[in-house]
């Protein structure tokens, strides 16, 4: 009975420790091709003059108006621009200093020509206004990427506007 009592103690002293393990290998690879984009924005029509000892005039129709300014005629417009209106100067008092400045800027035609299309990937027609921020997206080419069970990641180099992140991780936990 004690050779049963100490078999029983040692069986009981010797149980195996109980411990919880994970093990957690995860891969993960990703590919992107930049899109193609195209922001424009029209340029308006300005108009400005400034000036000392000068006087403007206006003529319209035959009629000449002393003191008037021309500029943009928003009542007649082509495309969306308006159309200018000219304005004389003449020297207020003849021989006495004077300074002039004149400065017009014609703006951006509606056009019909400002269509993006990707059909290929790439901007194929530009927008033709005064302001253009355009980029041709990417090319797919050869891009590829792999990750295989054994731990193996590749990847294949595509073509302008494209990327790829590959990821490996191994974890263990013993609790």
């Amino acid at each position: 009975m004690t050779r049963a009592l100490l078999v029983l103690g040692i069986t009981l002293l010797a149980a195996p420790a109980h411990a919880d393990i994970t093990h957690r290998l995860t891969q993960s690879a990703q590919i992107s091709i930049d899109q193609a984009y195209s922001s424009a924005k029209r340029i308006g029509s300005t108009y400005s003059a400034s000036g000392t000892n000068v006087t403007p005039s206006v003529t319209s129709g035959g009629s000449t108006t002393s003191g008037a300014i021309g500029g943009l005629n928003l009542g007649s417009l082509t495309s969306g621009v308006p159309a200018m209106i000219d304005t004389d100067y003449a020297v207020t008092t003849a021989g006495s200093a004077f300074s002039f400045t004149e400065s017009a800027l014609i703006g951006d035609t509606i056009s019909s020509a400002t269509e993006v299309t990707t059909t290929t990937g790439n901007v194929d027609d530009l927008p033709t206004y005064g302001e253009v921020v355009t980029g041709s997206g990417g090319v797919k080419s050869n891009l590829a990427a792999t990750a295989l069970s054994s731990g193996i990641m590749t990847v294949t180099a595509g073509g302008a506007g494209t990327s790829a992140i590959l990821s490996n991780k191994m974890e263990i936990e013993i609790d």
